[in-house]
């Protein structure tokens, strides 16, 4: 094997997409390192960021709060009590961070209410052996359940249309040669629970979605790689995966069986041409809700369908057959990397692609280009495998994200990921994922900021004329953006500021009118600003913001905020 052809192949790792598992393309890079984390530990090491370090950080916080509908309406106050810890550790074998914090908030107001609130994001790799590696994260966040609905922003005073959910996943990666072949082998077990969203408004007319409860998931994927030269003047992978996950609500079940081969040639000591054929089976399906004598769904105590056990299982999507790409790589230095696909599958053209550029150890960037048969289980534990091991916080934000939207890590190497692609709504349905997003993360000196943007596009399945379902033939998008500033004033004080926006189409064209309404397209907009400033372990923190958000022709709703608080880190 040549020189270039070895330093393209280690540079660019495996060309295979899976395209099944969302979940397993994230470890398809064997010896390369393209995308395992394995790598990006690595990566850490060659940057000199791997001395030892551990941090446990748990705190007790007290808060005013003041929420005003700038519309003439309700001045609302809160009362917070919260408790949280952030915690991370770096070291040569395990790099992680774990950022949580429980609130309650007591309303002052008789058209108030109390809320609890659990946020909280973990991020853990930690190697075993040279040959084996231990991948976990999960997350606690409140998000938008109805895509046609309220998009409240900053989640202060009676929100309507927002859910509480939770997801964990965990499962080892292991990586091993034969000779010439390197064998990788992956297994993810995640699960998702939501809970029943929030309306206490009008907001939603017409016919509701059904409610998602919760999901078990479990991905297993192999694969065997030979480099360029070794075997063959071109690199072969042969992989093949297993997915399958169960959601309580009416039964639904997505399987899929994956089968591929790759090659990869090298034409240059940076770009490799790539192709490769597939086989996949996948099927959703579910059964029917009970109904009552006047064709209803029934309804638990929770607002949830009623399975009935009678009903035979309905097929929702089913796909079943060949599907082929090609593409290009480009790797013209250790820190950009660019890689496109072009083919056909799901019946249409398919696009796929990534990019990322490291100007620094301080500043980076990723692009991601995605196409998929997804649930939203797999779709959010897919985005939370994608984030960085080291992140931002955002301990001393005020009202800024609770990880529902763009989360920026603190590296060029790990810039972070938007979750803003599967929280634009909560969908029990299956459905096609089509979209693009990128984030960008820079530190200069006492200074840091983030940008995220993108655009998300589903098409949801469902069985035709299922009682109470309304999503079948349904199309939405949405687009998104957010930008972060912090900046340290000194040793003990800094300021930072979000500025956020979002646009969703819920796109129920096909659906009769009858069946859906609150059609119409949704802004939701909003900055935030803090400053804080410690006294020993005795912090203090004042907070404003400004939230709109508006519904087809109706006028914007407007409201401001703000925080006054003391946290007091042990």
């Amino acid at each position: 094997m040549s020189r270039h052809a070895f330093r393209i192949l280690a540079l660019a790792g495996t060309t295979l997409t899976f395209g099944a598992p969302a979940a397993a393309q994230t470890i398809q890079s064997g010896q390369a390192g393209a995308t395992d984390q394995p790598a990006q530990l690595e990566q850490t090491a060659q940057s000199g960021q791997t001395q030892r370090r551990v941090s446990v950080r748990p705190y007790i916080e007290a808060s005013q709060i003041f929420d005003a509908d700038l519309d003439g309406g309700d001045v609302l106050t809160y009362t917070s009590l919260a408790a949280g810890v952030d915690a991370a550790i770096a070291t040569q074998r395990v790099s992680g961070q774990v950022s949580y914090r429980y609130e309650h908030r007591f309303a002052w107001n008789k058209n108030a209410v109390d809320n609890d609130i659990h946020s909280g994001l973990a991020r853990v790799d930690a190697r075993v052996t040279p040959n084996l590696t231990l991948e976990a994260g999960g997350i606690a966040t409140r998000t938008r359940s109805d895509i046609r609905g309220a998009a409240p922003g900053l989640l202060i005073g009676n929100v309507d249309n927002v859910s509480q959910l939770y997801s964990v996943y965990a499962g080892p990666s292991l990586t091993t040669r034969a000779g010439p072949v390197t064998f990788d082998a992956n297994y993810r077990l995640g699960y998702t629970k939501v809970q029943t969203p929030t309306f206490g408004g009008s907001t939603l007319a017409g016919q509701r979605l059904d409610y998602y409860d919760d999901s078990i998931g479990n991905t297993v994927t192999a694969r065997a790689s030979t480099a360029p030269g070794s075997v063959a003047p071109f690199g072969i992978t042969v992989s093949g995966a297993y997915d399958r996950e169960t959601a309580s609500q009416l039964e639904q079940r997505y399987e899929g069986y994956y089968g591929r081969g790759d090659i990869l040639q090298p034409i240059s000591p940076y770009v490799a041409l790539t192709a490769g054929v597939g086989y996949e089976k996948i099927e959703t399906s579910q059964k029917d809700a009970l109904v009552d004598a006047a064709g209803a769904p029934v309804l638990d105590r929770d607002g949830r369908f009623v399975t009935n056990d009678a009903s035979p299982r309905r097929i929702a999507y089913r796909t079943d057959g060949l599907y082929y790409d090609a593409g290009v790589i480009w790797r013209p230095n250790r820190r950009t990397s660019v890689e496109g696909h072009l083919g056909k599958r799901y019946g249409s053209l398919s696009f796929t692609g990534t990019a990322t550029y490291q100007a620094s150890k301080s500043v980076g960037m990723a692009v991601n280009v995605y196409d998929g048969i997804q649930t939203f289980g797999r779709q959010l534990r897919t985005g939370l495998g994608n984030l960085p091991t080291s992140f931002i916080s955002g301990g001393q934000q005020g009202f800024g994200q609770q990880f529902n939207g763009c989360v920026f890590g603190t590296s060029g190497a790990q810039p972070g990921g938007c979750l803003d692609n599967v929280f634009q709504s909560i969908s029990t349905a299956s459905y096609r994922a089509r979209g693009v997003d990128g984030v960008i993360v820079a530190t200069r000196g006492r200074s840091t900021w983030g940008g995220g943007v993108g655009y998300t596009n589903r098409r949801l399945y469902a069985p035709d004329g299922a009682p109470g379902l309304v999503v079948t033939g349904l199309e939405d998008q949405s687009y998104y953006a957010q930008l972060f500033y912090a900046r340290s004033l000194s040793q003990v004080s800094g300021i930072n500021a979000d500025l956020f926006a979002n646009y969703y189409e819920p796109g129920v064209a096909n659906v009769p009118l009858e069946a859906i309404s609150g059609d119409d397209s949704v802004w939701s907009y909003g900055a935030t600003g803090t400053y804080y400033r410690y006294f020993g372990r005795l912090g203090t923190s004042a907070s404003l913001g400004l939230y709109s958000f508006k519904v087809g022709d109706l006028d914007s709703d407007w409201s401001a905020q703000a925080l006054i608080g003391a946290r007091y880190q042990f």
